[in-house]
């Protein structure tokens, strides 16, 4: 492990030394490609003898969404996690008091939501410092992470953090590179663009295709892409989470530092200890996670409003939703009726193809 690291920080530190210009962005694509390449090896180490990969948390997922609490020691995420879920979790005014995962489940507007309280991770994580490898692995699991900052400590840990997660493949309120990469079996490196590019040229591409002994492909950009974009189509294995950071601790800092918070993007100030703005914390988690509620209805009876089926906004079709309820329901299949805002009529008769809309009700007809 001590020779990748190795590789690691001498990658860096060639990185730093190179001036970044045209004429060494050829250079520049390969030694990223490189790096990536090591970041993978160390969260999965191919050796084949020895223990396992490292023990993560077990933490079995429950509920409808999954929400990590992150960040450094000592900056209330314990806190927060016994204020809104009413898990008791260990507070002390002393670092590392979290040692493994804690689990918690807030009921949000009908949907169940599961929030890990995972412990505090220390800069170099994504080397294997610390628990940073289990603490990062089970982060990739959440559908929206919650970065936990100490509103008076200085803000340059923001960047240390979402700088650890990303050498992990983890996008934080990123969309995925619009581009295709397409291997093929001859005809050397293709590359096409709808757009003029002025990061990536031939010579780039093939220096990074050929890293990752990939000779014949098409890749075609549908915008101006970034070497680091292409690496994470080739590597294929990059999360895209929704990413909120909470600034804790607003109870210590003037009105005119709040103010200036308060402007930024993705940010949600709270105080965790005297309960301040948790409500509009949990509406900016329900505004990212992007959950869509449906409710049911059976045959002849009133809709259940009280447990919604909550599914993605990403797959939100009839299909999906019988699939939510029961696997087998869709062999039964005949056609669904649809109240909402997602159809014309009140009830409209609709077929599996059908989107949903948030808080929609939904009656199954089965075959005879």
């Amino acid at each position: 492990m001590a020779t990748v690291m190795q590789k690691i920080k001498d990658i860096e530190d060639e990185m730093a030394r190179t001036q970044k210009n045209k004429a060494t962005a050829h250079h520049l694509g390969l030694l990223k490609a490189k790096l990536a390449k090591l970041r993978r090896e160390l969260l999965t180490p191919t050796s084949k003898g020895g223990g396992g990969a490292g023990e993560g948390f077990d933490v079995t997922k429950s509920g409808d969404a999954r929400v990590g609490l992150v960040g450094f020691p000592s900056v209330g995420k314990s806190t927060l996690l016994n204020k809104l879920t009413g898990t008791f979790s260990e507070v002390a005014s002393y670092e590392f008091t979290t040692l493994t995962c804690i689990p918690g489940v807030i009921v949000y507007r009908g949907a169940k939501i599961q929030l890990l309280d995972l412990p505090g991770i220390i800069e170099g994580a994504k080397d294997g410092k610390g628990r940073g490898r289990q603490v990062i692995s089970t982060a990739r699991t959440c559908n929206c992470i919650l970065i936990v900052l100490d509103a008076i400590k200085p803000i340059t840990h923001k960047r240390l953090i979402e700088k650890e997660l990303e050498g992990f493949g983890i996008r934080l309120n990123k969309e995925p590179p619009n581009l295709t990469f397409r291997k093929k079996d001859k005809g050397g490196i293709n590359l096409t663009s709808t757009v003029t590019t002025t990061h990536l040229d031939l010579e780039t591409v093939k220096a990074i295709c050929s890293e990752y002994r990939i000779h014949n492909a098409d890749i075609n950009l549908r915008y101006d892409a970034t070497a680091d974009d292409l690496i994470d189509v080739i590597e294929g294995s990059r999360i895209y989470t929704p990413c909120i950071y909470v600034v804790n601790k607003i109870d210590q800092i003037t009105l005119e530092e709040l103010e200036i918070l308060d402007k930024l993007p993705h940010y949600c100030p709270v105080s965790a200890h005297l309960e301040w703005n948790l409500d509009g914390l949990l509406d900016k988690i329900w505004e990212y996670l992007d959950l869509t509620r449906i409710y049911t209805k059976p045959k002849g009876m009133n809709p259940d409003y009280e447990d919604p089926v909550i599914l993605s906004s990403k797959r939100r079709t009839v299909e999906d939703f019988c699939n939510r309820i029961h696997k087998d329901m869709m062999k039964q299949f005949k056609y669904a009726l649809v109240w909402g805002s997602s159809v014309k009529h009140k009830p409209q008769r609709v077929g599996k193809e059908h989107e949903l809309e948030d808080e929609d009700v939904v009656q199954i007809i089965k075959k005879v």
